[in-house]
């Protein structure tokens, strides 16, 4: 079943990617308590995710956080070293975080997964932007297939 608006974010275990290496967080204790802007590619160093989604919420952090946005994170279903790496040559320092879920275990949790087999990349995370409140779904915007408008930085500044 997929997440919607007014639920409670699921319980799970992702890996934050840090300065002092992968570290793992429940999301109960990253979400609670904050405003959380979380979204989702397909992939890391992959064409949209690389040329534009990732690096619209690296540009506009502070503009996000000037909104009361605490965090703001990527997650991808890769695992955490790839996530390091992206991050790095993204230069999202401490405007994004970067969350690996290499198993997807969380992904499929949100009921936001998809089977992309046929490009040789097994199960993946689709694209999306959620707003989260305090551990609860605030925003939902899931794309449709092929498309990148409603889980851009500037789509989910304008909702806020």
């Amino acid at each position: 079943m997929t997440i919607k608006v007014g639920d409670k974010m699921p319980s799970g275990t992702l890996t934050l990617i840090t300065k002092d290496g992968p570290q793992k967080v429940t999301a109960d204790e990253y979400f609670s308590g904050k405003k959380v802007v979380l979204f989702s590619v397909p992939g890391a160093f992959t064409p949209t995710c690389d040329a534009k989604h990732l690096p619209g919420f690296v540009e506009q952090a502070a503009n996000l956080k000037g909104k009361g946005v605490a965090k703001i994170a990527c997650l991808s279903v890769n695992d955490a070293f790839v996530m390091k790496a992206w991050g790095k040559a993204q230069n999202t320092d401490d405007k994004v975080d970067m969350l690996a879920d290499g198993n997807a275990e969380y992904t499929k949790a949100l009921g936001l997964d998809f089977d992309a087999s046929g490009f040789g990349m097994g199960t993946r995370g689709q694209r999306f932007a959620i707003v989260v409140e305090n551990g609860v779904v605030k925003q939902l915007n899931v794309e449709a297939k092929g498309e990148f408008k409603v889980s851009s930085a500037e789509y989910v500044l304008g909702q806020l």
